[in-house]
């Protein structure tokens, strides 16, 4: 069994795309998704709704859970807007931008997703526990950084009964395997990626025959000038700086 698990994704069409297309190459049977699926890129509907399509065609072989940028979206408004602006204007007033253009019913599915999920798989001889989050087990907007140590990470992941934690949030990818067993695992970003080659990042599950498993990322070339070309030319105050962010 294969499982795609992506993240991060910020209305990025071309990232999305690329890495469904990846993701079907590698004859994934289920796809696990972490959030933040549309603001502060330039397609917002198309992330949403693709992720809606996907939902409906692969059922239970779809998990999708809500991001912290899901619920700026969900729960917007003016104040929500300062309070932003006042850590990241350009991120502020992409949010306001895409409030422009985002369908009500889109708005309405961000808002009916779950913080986290446990998910449990039984397959072969082995049943695993897998826990879906964002930011952290703690908290939506947490951060699990690669260079944490072995012991922040397992205090912030210490309330989890999971063997394998699934998160994204800070763009990042790494992954931990603490003394408890637990793994940790921060896949990335497809839509806005911080590595230094800004290319999309998502990590693959693989579960083998006899109940041992693996945890690969991929990372996937596709065109970042193009896409920050796009968010330039959007046109909102510190869209250009925006813009900047998916340039290596």
């Amino acid at each position: 069994m294969k499982i795609a698990i992506i993240s991060d994704i910020h209305g990025n069409k071309l990232a999305f795309d690329a890495v469904l297309e990846n993701i079907k190459e590698n004859n994934c049977d289920k796809i696990f998704c972490l959030g933040d699926i549309a603001m502060a890129g330039y397609d917002p509907n198309y992330t949403i709704e693709k992720c809606i399509e996907l939902q409906t065609l692969m059922g239970r072989n779809f998990e999708i859970i809500q991001g912290n940028t899901d619920k700026f979206i969900a729960n917007y408004s003016t104040e929500l807007h300062a309070k932003i602006a006042e850590k990241s204007e350009p991120m502020a007033n992409a949010l306001q931008y895409d409030m422009l253009f985002l369908r009500k019913d889109n708005i309405a599915f961000l808002r009916g997703l779950p913080e986290q999920k446990m998910v449990t798989l039984n397959y072969k001889q082995r049943t695993l526990r897998i826990q879906l989050v964002h930011g952290s087990p703690r908290r939506q907007d947490e951060n699990i950084y690669p260079y944490l140590t072995e012991k922040e990470v397992e205090e912030i992941t210490s309330r989890s009964f999971a063997d394998i934690v699934f998160c994204g949030h800070t763009h990042m990818p790494c992954g931990f395997i603490l003394n408890s067993g637990k793994h940790v695992v921060n896949v990335g970003s497809v839509g806005r990626s911080m590595i230094q080659a800004k290319m999309p990042v998502y990590a693959i599950l693989k579960i083998n025959d006899n109940g041992s498993f693996e945890i690969e990322h991929k990372f996937i070339e596709y065109n970042n000038k193009e896409v920050s070309r796009i968010i330039a030319n959007r046109g909102f105050i510190g869209s250009g700086e925006l813009a900047k962010m998916f340039l290596p």
